[in-house]
């Protein structure tokens, strides 16, 4: 007698036609990301978005900004960040395909809107934080400051330095002319090199040579620009000792000044640096955030800088500006023992609020926090700001700085895959990040209870 297995499954066949055709919208769930997102840029101003295109409706017809954007905003959100990957998702991913609904932009295409429209989106971080301040997650009691160094797209074996661009740009030029020596010899050879095109066209061997000619000749240039503002920066701080007055209008001007045979350049992206990581030395640059207590950003940049003592101040000032508009002000600001300078300290005493910056690394502060806050003012900034610190009761506030401000590098690098930017070039950077940045605060908007329908009114 044989057992009969009888197996209950669903049905499935994937060629069955369906009576009414299905809505892409019933695939994806209520209080999906892709949802919040699209209600979100509904109720954003797109304005500078749509002033690069023409009014009259001539030309061929272009992709719809706002969903340009709401792709984009979502893909950082999500941390997909490539065009091509971009592309692909928009074919592969429901997410995805509900918002381009029905639209499939190449990765070219996605590559440059977001690249024209870089300072549209840094435009649209502002309108986000008015966002989260109608949300309730705009509260500045406290507010943290830190920097993290981010892979630049280039390599560290592409630093020269000025020396080095010399030679090459003398061997290059010598190898230049003996190409097109050979190429003039004779006519036998020039047809040979040529074959049946016109004969005016550059052979490719001497095409790449120019062309990395070019690019060295460019590095040559900056090198010598930053050497001249370096010479007239220090010409104007001797000046400014010895007078002991700071010098009013611009910088001097230094024309004579020549770059150091060992200062170094990087010939693919000439605004990154080699920066010193906890895992070594990368190529790329420094990404500054100022973060409040419910971990939003309020106020970022990215500088090539490789250290972050003269990052302070700048910071401030566009923490106090953002804020100001938003109609509000910090209480204290916190930063880490990388912003401490004597002069820092002196263009912050003054403040309507209090900053406070650690001399000594934090677990040496630590340690001697609790001392004696007795006696005479210390004469100098920089021992008036250890004083400070020895104040138990801002001692503990200090202590918040870390819990609010390293989770959001965190999770912008190992959560949503920020391992380096895309973009080459300071002004690119600055915007790419912004990016980063907003699409940080969306998620703290979509995880406070989904907010989704704010208006910004």
């Amino acid at each position: 007698m044989k057992c009969i297995i009888r197996v209950n499954f669903r049905p499935y066949d994937p060629s069955q036609p369906y009576i009414l055709p299905q809505s892409l919208d019933d695939w994806l769930p209520e209080g999906h990301l892709a949802r919040f997102i699209s209600d979100t840029v509904d109720n954003l101003d797109l304005t500078e978005f749509y002033k690069y295109y023409r009014a009259n409706g001539q030309g061929s017809s272009a992709y719809h900004p706002r969903m340009m954007v709401k792709v984009l905003l979502y893909a950082y959100c999500v941390g997909v960040c490539s065009s091509r990957k971009i592309a692909r998702a928009l074919v592969d991913d429901v997410a995805f395909r509900w918002l381009g609904a029905g639209n499939f932009p190449d990765f070219r295409t996605i590559s440059e809107f977001r690249r024209k429209h870089l300072k549209a989106f840094q435009g649209l971080f502002s309108q986000v934080l008015v966002l989260c301040k109608v949300a309730g997650l705009l509260k500045v009691g406290v507010v943290a400051l830190d920097g993290t160094k981010v892979k630049a797209n280039a390599s560290l074996s592409k630093n020269r330095t000025y020396d080095q661009l010399l030679k090459e740009e003398e061997e290059i030029n010598k190898k230049v002319k003996e190409l097109l020596d050979r190429a003039e010899k004779t006519d036998q050879e020039e047809d040979e090199l040529y074959g049946d095109m016109r004969g005016d066209e550059l052979p490719p061997e001497l095409s790449n040579r120019k062309s990395r000619l070019k690019k060295i000749r460019e590095a040559k240039a900056e090198l010598e620009a930053r050497s001249k503002a370096k010479a007239a920066e220090q010409k104007t701080r001797n000046k400014e000792q010895k007078s002991g007055k700071e010098k009013r209008g611009g910088k001097s001007k230094d024309s004579s000044a020549k770059p150091d045979g060992r200062s170094r350049i990087n010939t693919t992206d000439f605004d990154s640096r080699v920066q010193k990581t906890k895992g070594g030395y990368i190529q790329g640059y420094n990404a500054q955030a100022v973060v409040n207590e419910d971990q939003v950003i309020i106020a970022q940049t990215v500088v090539s800088d490789e250290n972050d003592i003269h990052q302070l101040i700048p910071m401030v000032e566009q923490t106090e500006e953002t804020l100001k508009e938003l109609g509000e002000s910090p209480k204290t600001f916190l930063a880490d023992a990388g912003y401490c300078s004597n002069d820092n300290f002196l263009k912050v005493e003054n403040k309507d609020y209090e900053v406070l910056v650690p001399t000594k690394a934090e677990r040496k502060q630590r340690t001697e926090s609790g001392g004696s806050i007795r006696g005479r003012k210390p004469d100098s900034a920089r021992a008036r700001m250890e004083r400070k610190l020895k104040n138990p009761v801002r001692a503990f506030v200090y202590g918040f700085r870390s819990r609010m401000i390293e989770p959001v590098f965190g999770q912008m690098k190992f959560c949503r895959g920020l391992k380096g930017f895309l973009l080459r070039g300071l002004e690119k950077v600055q915007g790419e990040f912004s990016m980063w940045c907003t699409s940080h605060n969306l998620l703290k908007l979509f995880r406070n209870q989904g907010i989704a329908r704010v208006s910004i009114e």
